[in-house]
């Protein structure tokens, strides 16, 4: 089976999906498909791209067994929006380019249709070949609420598209039940929905000692520290976790730490230094290969959503933080995907946005009961390698790829299946 993927972040960029793509890609080819990906050259999440991938329209390399084919986008602020939809406009035209010299059996688009359109409807019309559509968020509703979208025709025309792409897949992957709830209320049939959330590398991904290599290079080895890893961006609602660290700057051996880059990094850079908090660190992005020694630096890790923007599906950060066998706090509203799996592995504690109180305590409770921290890391572990491996995902696109086909026979190889 011949499977093309467009997607514009794929490893090593760091893209929210391009590490998930990179294994998924990866496990493919070990279950014997032909796999090419035609995605952006590294650029995420500043908007620079790597020196190594510039001065030409494309780039072609084989990682690992997947053909992957970059295109050029310009280098450009993605703090700005026009800068950013600029470089869409230049992903999609180049990505149609190359993926109309490809042959596939099976398509496979990343959401949102923003970004990947173009050639999802140019390779429809012109190669009539079954899609899956993946779908990460669901718009135009995520940028209506972040006050990206303000005018009705944009929205209406951004909303058209996706529903475009949902109405021409053979099927609709969404990451979790919030999702399928939502799409299903939007006009996606049942039949078309397959529920296959992110999965993570439990290799790459261990625990590790809490003193480390990376904890004594930025002196995080005698503190208690609180860890936010991750995209530094607007719906993360990190503003509430500066206010913690004021409330408890009398806790001398308690610091909060950013690791990351994103849109509002800089923002809350400014925030730290006007109010004169001395018990918050910024530590830029690190590289996916060290991401298990930033994880093992923490003593609790959080991940932080804005009210009203967690509702529909679990952030792959978390399962990542599981994977480190770290207790995780979630700002999360009740009754959200993300609650139900920190309830449902016993693995954290989750408390409503915007009650910067409500994480004062939850930070304190683990704080002075180390082997709480201990249980719940160790609960969210087993967890996560039971029931959200890279293996057990692949092994559930197989199939669901097998199907968009056509072809019903035995869609996982025995080999893969009992492994």
């Amino acid at each position: 089976m011949r499977v093309l993927f467009v997607t514009p972040y794929y490893a090593p960029d760091l893209g929210p999906s391009a590490a998930l793509y990179e294994m998924l890609c990866e496990g493919l080819v070990r279950m014997g498909c032909t796999v090419s990906v035609v995605c952006a050259v590294p650029h995420y999440p500043t908007g620079s791209v790597a020196s190594d991938y510039r001065g030409r329209l494309a780039w072609r390399e084989n990682r690992n067994g997947v053909d992957v084919t970059r295109v050029w986008v310009p280098s450009l602020d993605r703090r700005r929006l026009a800068f950013r939809l600029l470089s869409f406009v230049c992903y999609q035209v180049l990505a149609t380019v190359v993926a109309l010299g490809r042959r596939q059996d099976v398509l496979f688009v990343s959401s949102p249709a923003l970004e990947t359109y173009i050639p999802f409807f140019v390779l429809s019309l012109l190669l009539r070949q079954p899609a899956v559509y993946s779908m990460h968020e669901i718009y135009p509703d995520i940028g209506v609420k972040l006050g990206y979208f303000r005018h009705r025709p944009v929205i209406r025309v951004l909303d058209w598209m996706e529903r475009w792409c949902c109405r021409k897949a053979r099927y609709v992957r969404a990451l979790s039940e919030g999702y399928k709830r939502q799409l299903e209320a939007k006009g996606v049939p049942r039949s078309k929905l397959a529920v296959i959330c992110d999965w993570i590398d439990t290799d790459l991904l261990r625990p590790m000692p809490r003193r480390n290599v990376f904890s004594a290079q930025w002196n995080l080895d005698y503190s208690f520290v609180v860890m936010y890893a991750g995209n530094l961006g607007s719906t993360q609602g990190l503003e509430q976790v500066v206010e913690t660290a004021r409330w408890l700057a009398d806790e001398p051996s308690i610091r909060f730490v950013f690791v990351g880059d994103g849109s509002v990094k800089h923002s809350l850079q400014e925030l730290v230094k006007r109010a004169g908090i001395n018990n918050v660190q910024f530590i830029p992005f690190q590289p996916r290969a060290s991401l298990s020694l930033v994880l093992a630096s923490a003593d609790v890790l959080l991940n932080t959503v804005k009210k009203g923007f967690g509702a529909d599906t679990v952030p792959s950060k978390v399962y990542s933080i599981m994977a480190s066998a770290r207790p995780v706090i979630a700002t999360i509203d009740s009754g959200t995907d993300t609650w139900d799996l920190i309830q449902r592995a016993e693995c954290g504690v989750s408390v409503e946005p915007d009650n910067p109180r409500a994480l004062v305590r939850a930070i304190l409770e683990l704080y002075r009961d180390e082997k709480l921290r201990g249980r719940l890391g160790a609960n969210g572990r087993a967890y996560v390698a039971q029931h959200h491996s890279k293996e057990s995902a692949c092994r559930e696109f197989y199939q669901l790829l097998r199907e968009a086909v056509g072809d019903q026979r035995d869609p996982v190889p025995a080999t893969i299946a009992n492994s």
